[in-house]
């Protein structure tokens, strides 16, 4: 048996604008899918999915599922699943939801476990590679800061060289540790359409969309800094001001609009919607751990799903 696993991951700053090579700001989070994958009984290669998600979310990225495997298997494996079945079954402790990096992580922790059983000796550089890959078929044109955090984990300035280079990649060490909270919607939602619809309104109306998109660019370098200096009054300030920019670009949703007000009436220093958006999950940030545990109860209280986590 062999064995892979993937961090889910947290966009504190620059969701969507990434896309278009903007910065932006994402970590590891301590949750993982994990894979276990063993010799198949037939040709091929067999998924079980077994994941912890919100209703609907395994069922309505099945196909994309196995698109990804496809992806990754003609960029970098090169493997003949029919000589050489397998079996895989997906688990973790990662809640499956838009937003976290959920099919990213899925994706690494498949090509670890692939790589391991088939010898294949595959370096983090690869893996990540293969995250990226896979994240294709979820997304679309994926900006790749999420494979990029489920492969390496930590806190990542991210830029995407839109002239097929190398990405900017740096880590940020914290002036203070982070207590975030994510909350699930419960609402599930294909990354590639909220991608797909930013793009058609930007190129109809770039007038409007440009200086938000500029805008998004200077809020993510001030955030840097204050991460740096352990400004987290300042962080969350810029957090609550990229909730707002990402309302303009139309990709929240009510519920996560619902879950920052919760949030911030119940002691977040920020709130926003991280991720894909259109429902997924939202982000908190909070001072103390108290803190953080009473806003998590009360939205545990209205029946959201939620995780606990710490960066730095």
């Amino acid at each position: 048996m062999s064995t892979g696993s993937g961090f889910g991951k947290a966009i504190l700053f620059g969701e969507h604008f990434v896309v278009y090579g903007k910065a932006s700001i994402a970590s590891g989070i301590s949750k993982k899918t994990t894979v276990t994958l063993v010799e198949g009984k037939e040709p091929g290669f067999k998924i079980i999915d077994k994941r912890p998600a919100a209703d609907g979310y395994i069922e309505k990225y099945a196909e994309a599922q196995r698109e990804s495997v496809e992806l990754m298997n003609k960029a970098v494996w090169h493997l003949d699943f029919d000589a050489n079945p397998v079996e895989v079954t997906i688990g973790g402790d990662l809640y499956c939801a838009s937003g976290v990096g959920a099919s990213a992580a899925s994706c690494v922790a498949m090509a670890r476990a692939v790589s391991e059983h088939f010898n294949l000796n595959l370096n983090d550089e690869q893996i990540n590679l293969c995250g990226l890959e896979g994240d294709k078929a979820y997304a679309g044109t994926p900006s790749g800061i999420d494979n990029t955090c489920s492969t390496y984990g930590g806190l990542i300035f991210f830029r995407k060289n839109l002239d097929g280079g190398s990405n900017q990649m740096d880590q940020i060490t914290l002036g203070k540790p982070l207590n975030i909270l994510l909350v699930s919607t419960g609402v599930t939602t294909k990354t590639k359409q909220a991608v797909d619809g930013v793009r058609e309104r930007k190129e109809k109306d770039p007038e409007y969309y440009e200086p938000i998109f500029d805008q998004a660019e200077e809020l993510v370098i001030l955030a840097k800094d204050a991460l740096a200096q352990g400004n987290l009054i300042k962080v969350g300030q810029l957090m609550d001001q990229n909730h707002t920019l990402l309302q303009e670009i139309r990709v929240s949703h009510p519920k996560l609009d619902h879950l920052v007000d919760l949030t911030r009436e119940n002691g977040a220093l920020g709130a926003k919607m991280t991720g894909g958006g259109m429902g997924g999950y939202m982000i908190a940030l909070f001072a103390d751990e108290e803190t953080q545990e009473l806003a998590a109860r009360v939205c545990e209280s209205e029946g959201f799903k939620v995780i606990r986590a710490r960066i730095g």
